[in-house]
């Protein structure tokens, strides 16, 4: 049974800096896609950023060269490492991971850990 666990989050001021985990049992991160999303209230889910198979990392446009995602040597774990955070990088945030190497579909997810950041 695929879990993944994420932790890290909490309460920042504005340009503060927060590490999100992401703990992944009953799976091998190596040979899947894995990701991080968040959902502000009242927001759609947002994909903030990708790790693909090929050690490849994309993100969107709004955490470019503040956010950085990761992967342990050993594969189990996938951070977000987010620096000179703003107010509204403030919502829920959540690890997701495919089933194969494909970068479109994740089934598996985890709970979710908050990030609020004040101004």
């Amino acid at each position: 049974q695929v879990q993944l666990v994420e932790s890290g989050g909490g309460s920042v001021q504005a340009g503060g800096s927060l590490r999100l985990s992401c703990a992944s049992s009953g799976y091998t991160l190596s040979s899947s896609c894995m990701a991080w999303f968040r959902q502000a209230s009242g927001n759609p889910r947002e994909r903030v950023a990708v790790f693909d198979t090929h050690g490849s990392t994309t993100y969107a446009d709004s955490v470019k060269g503040r956010f950085t995602i990761s992967k342990d040597n050993a594969k189990t774990t996938l951070s977000l490492q987010m620096n000179s955070l703003k107010p509204e990088d403030t919502a829920m945030y959540y690890c997701a991971a495919s089933s194969s190497s494909s970068c479109i579909w994740f089934p598996y997810w985890g709970q979710g850990t908050q990030v609020t950041v004040s101004s």
